[in-house]
């Protein structure tokens, strides 16, 4: 009966660790990265540890092991073989659980909900990390920039998160590696003054329509004419004044304004 019990309780034991395996087993480990080790039925052996900067771990009668650029399974595999070889165990059962994954983490910078560092403990893709920074913050813009550094080689590449969900084409919802930086830009706004019901400035949405931007706007004045609309647009150094039509589309930094009727 006590085998049948124990046989039980490692089925047990080893469910309860499969969810978090199953995340981790392709992550290899490195400094700074926190371990927590067990090893079934053998309570003084269970510790929490830190990955040195030299990639290893002190563990109990073993001594020093060589972790860096190990999977959680493979260090696993190699603590149950060096406690088997050492005659401390027969066939031990080891779980490792990585409780702070500090080796690999990713960036998360400007308009978020919550900044900060993210640790990248299974493979994660430029929407889940967004998802774990809080999303995108109120004040936050439709393009993301995405800086990657691949062998020393320094990429920058801007991403139109709106425009990825609006089609449902996620191949830029890119699968993202350690040392990544996410920035959120501001939004893109527009400006809008003269006689108008609400002049102020305002988010730019995608493809946004003079007519639009007028609604947004709160619409004309009585004594606002639709024919003296112009919008005044930076085209590299230089200031310009454009006559427009309802349906032009609105650019960034675009300023609208809309004359008083003469008569």
């Amino acid at each position: 009966m006590n085998k049948i019990i124990k046989w039980l309780l490692l089925v047990l034991f080893l469910m309860s660790m499969s969810n978090v395996h199953a995340a981790e087993t392709d992550i290899s480990l490195g400094p700074g990265d926190i371990l927590r080790i067990s090893v079934f039925e053998q309570p003084d052996l269970s510790l929490e540890v830190r990955v040195s900067d030299s990639g290893t771990i002190t563990y109990p009668l073993i001594g020093e092991i060589m972790v860096g650029g190990e999977t959680t399974a493979n260090v696993e595999r190699k603590i149950a073989a060096k406690l088997e070889q050492g005659g401390f165990l027969k066939n031990p059962h080891v779980s490792i659980i990585v409780t702070q994954m500090q080796s690999k983490q990713i960036s998360v910078l400007g308009q978020v909900n919550r900044p900060g560092r993210y640790p990248l403990d299974t493979a994660r893709s430029l929407a889940d990390i967004l998802a774990l920074a809080g999303g995108i913050s109120p004040e936050g813009g439709d393009v993301i920039t995405l800086i990657q550094n691949t062998d020393g080689v320094v990429s920058k590449k801007d991403i139109d998160l709106a425009e990825m969900m609006r089609s449902g084409n996620m191949q830029e919802n890119i699968v993202l590696s350690a040392g990544d930086i996410i920035f959120v830009d501001r939004v893109l706004k527009f400006y809008i003054y003269g006689e108008v019901q609400r002049p102020s400035q305002y988010r730019l949405e995608h493809n946004m329509t003079v007519l639009q931007a007028l609604s947004v706007g709160g619409g004309l004045t009585a004594r606002g004419t639709e024919r003296g609309i112009k919008i005044k647009r930076k085209v590299g150094d230089v200031m310009e004044v454009l006559k427009v039509k309802h349906d032009d589309i609105v650019l960034p930094n675009d300023i609208i304004y809309v004359e008083e009727s003469l008569f």
